[in-house]
């Protein structure tokens, strides 16, 4: 392997700035210390997988694409809905184009591929992947919300209502109809 990986550990390193970006959006709702960007990724990735598979899309490519989405937002931050009104969005391939300049070629294509082939919204992993961005929104609002943070029924509303897949949707429905903590009643053998 002869190929130059001063780009790569660079990017590596812009990458880890997403541990610290915060969701910009979730101050709107009050939330003092929303969650980082990279937190969002890890969790809409998983979904994505899940949602996938249930789809019967490829799981792990659909994780492929969720874990590479936010990624510009080393350069852009995180720019919610309120602040794109009044600004014209950078274009996420472009931004990607750069950010994997003087990559390997043959690594610097493949995440630019993935970039381009989430952002088309054409193949059933790129939807199942944007249904999991809504979907860990909405689920962090449910969060939020019984943190005490009700204006995060808001984002719930706006998650759930652009849900594409059956899946999503079903997913939406049952974590609606749940408390946060009943995973750990029920894990713990406790009745409702």
């Amino acid at each position: 392997m002869a190929d130059d990986l001063s780009a790569v550990a660079h990017f590596l390193y812009e990458a880890g700035t997403l541990k610290n970006a915060r969701r910009t959006g979730w101050w709107m709702a009050g939330v003092n210390n929303p969650e980082s960007v990279a937190e969002h990724s890890w969790r809409t990735a998983l979904i994505a997988s899940v949602i996938a598979k249930l789809e019967g899309a490829d799981p792990a490519r659909a994780a492929f694409l969720a874990v590479w989405h936010d990624t510009q937002e080393t350069r852009t931050g995180d720019v919610n809905h309120l602040g794109k009104k009044y600004s014209t969005p950078a274009d996420p391939v472009a931004v990607t184009a750069d950010q994997t300049a003087g990559m390997p070629e043959l690594l610097a294509e493949t995440i630019q591929d993935l970039v381009t082939e989430y952002e088309a919204k054409d193949t059933a992993e790129s939807i199942c992947a944007r249904d999991a961005d809504k979907l860990e929104c909405m689920l962090q609002g449910i969060e939020y919300k019984a943190q005490g943070y009700a204006n995060a029924q808001r984002w719930i509303d706006n998650s759930r209502s652009r849900l594409t897949t059956e899946t999503a949707q079903r997913l939406a429905d049952e974590l609606l109809g749940q408390d946060t903590l009943g995973w750990l009643r029920a894990a713990m053998g406790e009745k409702s």
